[in-house]
């Protein structure tokens, strides 16, 4: 079994794992209430889409 000739450095690792992060959401502004809303999804706060009610509280 092949094993590593020397010992792979701290910063070595460190540039191979600068990918691996969350992602932050896409958040944007509703037209309707102006709250922040995930996109392509319906507000939660005022139940609008693409300007028509969709969701009656």
């Amino acid at each position: 079994m092949a094993v590593p000739f020397r010992r792979t450095s701290k910063t070595r690792k460190r540039k191979r794992r600068t990918h691996f992060k969350l992602a932050v959401p896409g958040m944007v502004k509703c037209p309707q209430c102006g709250e922040m809303k995930l996109s392509h999804r319906v507000c939660k706060e005022c139940g609008y889409y693409k300007g028509k009610e969709v969701v009656n509280d």
